[in-house]
């Protein structure tokens, strides 16, 4: 009774001390979040400008990762949401909404009216009521600088057979979150873990909400028993013994002033109904058998055809003093709920393999046996270690683990019968945070990310592999990771940024905002038109954003309207021309105006050629022309001249 007393107080105590935090976490980041809640609902306001339901054939989706991939209930159709992707300097958000075919290997574009904001690290289920119901909770929006974090704690649904949206407003519900999970459970929706995070503080979560989808209201359990500790990024499914799993998972906690410590978490606990008691939750620790996962963070889940959970990829970083090792994975493994056993995911050999392998055997002589050790064998993967020196001298290690090709495999075999080896091994690269769903007994493996060194690389690419025969994977989209565009600020940009703010500083405060905006002269270039103009529509910008904006926003912004009206005011000057960074057309209107705020691609009109996120259309040649006549028609008293007086001649040059 005395060591049962000591824990329930210990609990309680652990219970005020999370309650105490979160208080001080969610009182010092509501200020950033109030930042982004503007810009977040620009984009509402945009979305709520589209009234009628868009289905367009595409290419596949533009690499992300933290996106959501989910298996349609009644048709063969994948279904894709949200999603962020990183180009070295900025951070993208997504709300937009794929579906992918299976029968036909093609990609379709739904464009849906009023759809949820822009998200990643979500949770999206979906359950078979009503034709089918896509479920969304929570998530995370980021700045363009990726400095700035806002967690929703609002929930969706998508209604499949519809095509509509609907945000169910209702009380009660978990707090802002992202990195999360959630599962179906019979006619409710759980809901555990995950962290939320600002600029200073951060707080992870080991609570547990339900929500019913029958009276739509949430509540949460206070279940018995020691449970998981606070986490993020774990696993969690459900049992065909109708409990649910919690495994693993990432968190990190203070250990002294701006000095944190992550911990992998590797444990397991069932979380399952009491015996008679309704409503009632208990949590066990549980101990499985079988060959474990290593430990790691960013790994993906789905659940196949005969109840077996399934483990992909993941990331494990180990930091020393001087050096940051990462060792991404490809590996899958599976735990069976009924034996308490984790087993590693082992692909069958190929046919060919097999044929090959007997020949060579046949063909030695009599009594002649090969040394174990020079035939590995082809389920075993290559281990590939490569060192990158950063340019602060960091060195970083890179342990990747690759499945060996046919004829890898085969190296030591008879050389007539190196005709019938197969082709190379097809698998995912190793990879975190990537999406999972399982169709048919199919499992799907889509984007997700890798790292090397200090720069990351953000996938698109599309595999399965077939639960039942396991004979090997099949490349549905590549990607070449090599061809992604990486952008990095040099210190001396960084020092330029600072002196762009001040400057925008200087001048927002002399300038105020006109009530008409100035027109366009016949045959101004757009960067005329800026160079004249850029001081009334900073003003305007300010005025807009409040004087709490920060600065370079208000340039951006500011560029953004004068583009949009420069267009709008005289749409034949401006054809063929850019701003000298982004090709634009005016048909985009104030959407590319907005995107470019945030820094996100601007949305595609159809018949556009849609770039590779982070690479920029400009068109140099109409750009010198427009500008060369522009300059040659403007007049001298235009603040792209200077006059001089050498000797008794005026000159006229051009600044610059």
């Amino acid at each position: 009774m005395g060591k049962k007393g000591k824990k329930e107080k210990k609990g309680r105590g652990a219970e005020k001390t999370a309650a105490k935090m979160e208080k001080k976490v969610s009182k010092r980041s509501r200020k950033e979040e109030e930042d982004l809640e503007a810009l977040i609902a620009h984009f509402q306001t945009l979305d709520a400008r589209k009234t009628q339901i868009v289905e367009v054939q595409c290419p596949p989706p533009s690499p992300r990762l933290n996106a959501s991939l989910s298996a349609h209930p009644e048709k063969d159709e994948l279904i894709l949401f949200g999603g962020e992707y990183f180009n070295g300097k900025k951070t993208f958000l997504y709300n937009e909404l794929y579906t992918y075919n299976i029968r036909k290997d093609a990609w379709t574009k739904v464009e849906i009216p009023n759809p949820p904001p822009r998200r990643c690290a979500h949770q999206a289920v979906v359950v078979p009521q009503g034709g089918g119901q896509l479920w969304v909770f929570g998530g995370e929006f980021a700045s363009p600088e990726g400095e700035q974090f806002y967690h929703y704690k609002d929930l969706w649904v998508l209604h499949l057979a519809t095509k509509t949206w609907e945000q169910v407003k209702c009380v009660g519900g978990p707090s802002g979150r992202s990195g999360h999970r959630m599962v179906s459970w019979k006619r409710q929706l759980f809901v555990f873990g995950g962290f939320h995070e600002s600029r200073r503080d951060y707080i992870y979560y080991n609570d547990v909400y339900t929500f019913n989808l029958d009276t739509f209201t949430w509540a949460k359990l206070s279940p018995s028993g020691m449970g998981p500790t606070p986490r993020s990024g774990c696993q969690m499914s459900v049992t065909a013994q109708g409990g649910i799993i919690i495994y693993g998972g990432y968190s990190k906690q203070r250990v002294k002033k701006d000095v944190d410590r992550g911990t992998l978490h590797s444990d397991m606990f069932l979380l399952r109904p009491e015996d008679g008691k309704d409503g009632k939750w208990t949590w066990t620790r549980i101990h499985p058998s079988g060959v474990k996962p290593t430990p790691r963070s960013g790994f993906s889940v789905a659940v196949t055809p005969n109840h077996q959970t399934l483990l992909f990829g993941g990331v494990c970083d180990e930091e020393e003093e001087e050096s940051l090792q990462g060792d991404f994975f490809n590996d899958l493994y599976f735990y069976d709920s009924a034996k308490s056993r984790w087993f590693a995911g082992q692909l069958k050999e190929p046919r060919s393999e097999k044929k090959k392998r007997r020949r060579g055997r046949t063909g030695e002589p009599p009594g002649v046996e090969k040394p174990a050790a020079l035939e590995p064998s082809p389920q075993q993967p290559l281990e590939v270690v490569r060192e990158v020196i950063s340019e602060d001298g960091t060195v970083v290690t890179i342990k990747q683990l690759l499945p060996i090709s046919g004829e890898a495999g085969a190296a030591a075999e008879d050389e007539d019968s190196t005709e019938e080896a197969g082709a190379p091994v097809v698998a995912p690269s190793p990879r975190s945070n990537a999406m999972l769903a399982v169709k048919h007994g199919l499992l799907y493996v889509y984007g997700g990310m890798f790292e090397a060194g200090d720069r990351q690389f953000t996938l698109s690419d599309l595999y399965c592999l077939d639960l039942q025969k396991m004979e090997g994977w099949k490349a549905l989209v590549e990607m070449d990771p090599d061809t992604q565009e990486w952008l990095e600020e040099t210190d001396s940009e960084e020092d330029g940024d600072e002196e762009e703010e001040d400057t925008g500083e200087e001048s927002s405060e002399e300038d105020t905002a006109d009530a008409t905006p100035p027109p366009a002269e016949h045959v101004e270039s757009y960067e005329d038109y800026l160079c004249r103009t850029e001081p009334h529509w900073v003003a305007r910008a300010r005025e807009s954003l409040g004087p709490e904006a920060k600065e370079k926003k208000v340039l951006r912004a500011a560029h953004a309207m004068a583009k949009e009206f420069f267009h709008d005011s005289d749409p034949d000057t401006a054809r063929g021309q850019t701003s000298g960074r982004v090709a634009f057309d005016g048909s985009r209107g104030q959407e590319q105006c907005v995107a470019e705020l945030q820094g996100t691609p601007s949305p595609q009109t159809e018949g556009d050629t849609v770039p590779e996120p982070g690479h920029r259309q400009i068109s140099l040649l109409p750009l010198l022309c427009c500008t060369v006549v522009s300059l040659l028609l403007s007049p001298r008293s235009s603040p792209c001249w200077t006059t001089r007086n050498v000797g008794s001649s005026q000159l006229t040059f051009l600044k610059g």
